[in-house]
């Protein structure tokens, strides 16, 4: 089990966060600056080889041990109609995640990472943000933790994903929490949402930021009030990765906006993070920006899954291939210009 059993004891895990090993990471920059290659030529690949040096301590990182980690929650805003399927979508793709039937499926065999996916208390939505809290300090709590004891100790990379219909209005709800505006600022398509459907999230949004105005300064409130149980679980999961020093791998919007209080407790929260991709949904870009993640992919995708994550895992190889196995101009005997 985790350490912290109150909200307090989260807030002061968050606040004191191990920092990455700088000997590993100057040891990574030094072999990509006498690899056969001109310096830089490799761009924001050199830049992931000495970001997964640095977080996993050792000048050649290893990807023999990546874990894709979904996280499933169900919904009271569903009632809303905020989203172009029905709430018992969540409990169905959930089981279509157990057969093998899903895109992250495939996604995750083709990478060589092992998916774990976790559904939590999908029987029982949270609470309709609009209207009361989505969760009370028990049930997000037990959420957090759920996420932060979902991660391997023994990782070299962990990518976080999620399913929850309902969830593309949490994110965006959480998103203008922490970073101000309105709905109309945060919310996007989702599913598929019509125009109507689209207004509905944007008023849901403003209904929730008029309710919960007296937390939108403490960041863990907007994640509890505002968000949902998988967001509260991938919370977990990247803090867990940052205590134990594993880098991490987010996906799109939900994601995101699961991990940003992270960041607004702690400037350097999600230093061990790498933005997988951006997704199509306009609340993404956006976000990235005000956490300072550049995204490794765009792809136009907004499946969710940690499908662009678990994409970006094939990327982060390709780094390390590179960085690992390329000759320096020493061995291979040519000219550094």
């Amino acid at each position: 089990m985790t350490a912290f059993s109150t909200v307090e004891d989260l807030r002061a895990a968050c606040r004191a966060l191990p920092d990455g090993d700088t000997d590993a990471a100057r040891a990574a920059t030094a072999r990509q600056a006498v690899l056969t290659k001109p310096p830089g030529s490799l761009g924001r690949l050199e830049d992931a080889a000495v970001l997964l040096a640095g977080w996993q301590r050792r000048a050649l990182p290893e990807l023999d041990r990546v874990h894709v980690l979904v996280f499933a929650g169900a919904h009271g805003v569903t009632a809303r109609g905020v989203s172009a399927f029905p709430a018992e979508v969540t409990a169905q793709m959930v089981a279509n995640f157990a057969a093998g039937g899903a895109a992250i499926n495939q996604l995750a065999r083709q990478a060589g990472a092992t998916l774990t996916v976790t559904p939590l208390d999908i029987d029982h939505p949270t609470e309709d943000f609009t209207q009361a809290p989505a969760m009370d300090e028990t049930a997000f709590l037990a959420a957090v933790r759920a996420g932060h004891d979902a991660v391997p100790a023994d990782a070299d990379l962990v990518a976080l994903g999620e399913m929850g219909i309902g969830n593309t209005t949490a994110a965006a709800a959480v998103a203008a929490g922490l970073f101000g505006g309105q709905g109309a600022d945060w919310a996007g398509r989702g599913t598929g949402v019509d125009d109507a459907g689209l207004a509905r999230k944007a008023e849901a949004v403003d209904m929730a930021l008029a309710r919960h105005a007296d937390v939108l300064a403490d960041p863990l409130a907007v994640l509890r009030c505002l968000g949902g149980r998988e967001l509260a679980a991938m919370f977990g999961a990247a803090l867990a990765a940052r205590q134990r020093r594993i880098p991490v791998l987010l996906d799109g919007f939900v994601c995101g906006a699961a991990v940003a209080p992270l960041a607004r407790l702690n400037g350097a929260g999600l230093a061990h993070a790498i933005a997988g991709h951006v997704s199509a949904e306009p609340g993404h870009r956006k976000l990235l920006a005000a956490l300072g993640l550049a995204p490794l992919l765009d792809l136009g995708m907004r499946l969710g899954e940690a499908s662009g994550a678990c994409l970006a895992i094939n990327v982060l190889r390709g780094a390390l291939a590179c960085h690992n196995g390329m000759a320096t101009f020493a061995e291979a005997g040519v000219s550094e210009g």
